[in-house]
């Protein structure tokens, strides 16, 4: 056998094992699941993967573009540092999902048609990168058997194709972001368990990096860091199961911001499938409305027509 078809085999190997796995998570035959990770390597009509939001953003898009350009090499690159928990996915989710500057408006001056809501900025804080390792660094303490077998994210990273690597993760960055809604003061302290434990570790790769996390974990961590984390994995988890990632623009159909348009802020999650709720600033109020999938739709979809009258 030559190399060539060596690597051939490996790779083919690898992307079964991907798409079993991205089958499993969602409930559905190997065939689907096969085109929907093909679909999810392709780029969309407008040019940004997954359809991850630029709004007015040119630096956003910017890196959108670039990451695009990549060789094959990089790639790879990329992928084999996504399979490195706790510190190395944390590093590649905290640079593929860089912050989205929104336009800023008013309630009384609404966004224009395709521009963004006063939301500030998402996936924003110097510290998300942090906080998701200790997210990982604490799912790896309490729940190992979430870890995907070493073995199995080898194989993936060796594709090349980040989705891939994210089919493989998706239990387990399900559960980081599902992490992140539960009491804050009680998660810091099973995050604190979590390193005192891995820096004790035998295993010279789990003691450096809860030694690494320990350093940064000293100081305060922001909120906004918090929720940039919380950001990048409702973008990630989204890719996955499809719906609206933060800073998407959605038209509200239902409820008190009925016909107004809105940016997505955050979404929520149970344990299984895909967002049960949204989580929507309107252009036209100052509050976030938490609404289903139903009641919200594209902006540039068109209204359902009115019934006509008997």
């Amino acid at each position: 056998m030559t190399g060539k078809q060596h690597r051939r085999s490996v790779h083919d190997r690898a992307r079964r094992r991907a798409i079993r796995a991205h089958a499993a998570s969602l409930g559905i035959s190997y065939t689907a699941a096969a085109r929907l990770l093909n679909a999810g390597n392709a780029a969309p009509a407008g040019g940004i993967p997954g359809g991850f939001p630029v709004g007015t953003d040119e630096h956003r898009a910017w890196l959108f573009a670039m990451r695009e350009q990549r060789s094959f090499r990089l790639r790879l690159q990329d992928t084999r540092t996504a399979v490195d928990l706790p510190l190395g996915r944390a590093a590649h989710l905290t640079e593929r999902f860089p912050p989205l500057r929104l336009a800023h408006t008013t309630p009384s001056r609404p966004a224009a048609r395709g521009g963004s809501a006063d939301c500030g900025a998402l996936y924003a804080g110097e510290r998300r990168q942090v906080t998701l390792g200790l997210l990982y660094a604490l799912l790896r303490h309490e729940t190992p058997a979430l870890l995907p077998a070493a073995e199995e994210l080898s194989w993936v990273a060796e594709l090349g194709e980040e989705t891939a690597v994210d089919f493989v993760c998706a239990q387990l960055d399900r559960a980081a972001r599902l992490r992140l809604d539960e009491d804050r003061w009680c998660l810091w302290t099973r995050i604190e368990a979590a390193l005192v434990a891995g820096e004790a570790s035998s295993d010279r790769a789990v003691r450096d990096a809860a030694i690494t996390l320990a350093r940064e974990f000293r100081t305060m961590i922001p909120r906004r860091s918090i929720e940039g984390a919380r950001n990048i994995l409702d973008a990630l988890l989204v890719a996955v199961h499809g719906g609206y990632p933060p800073g998407a623009r959605v038209r509200i159909l239902a409820g008190p911001g009925k016909d107004a348009t809105a940016t997505v802020v955050g979404a929520c999650w149970q344990h299984t499938g895909p967002p049960a709720r949204y989580r929507v600033r309107p252009d036209t109020l100052t509050a976030i409305l938490v609404l289903h999938p139903d009641d919200m739709a594209p902006p540039d979809q068109p209204a359902q027509p009115e019934p006509a009258l008997a």
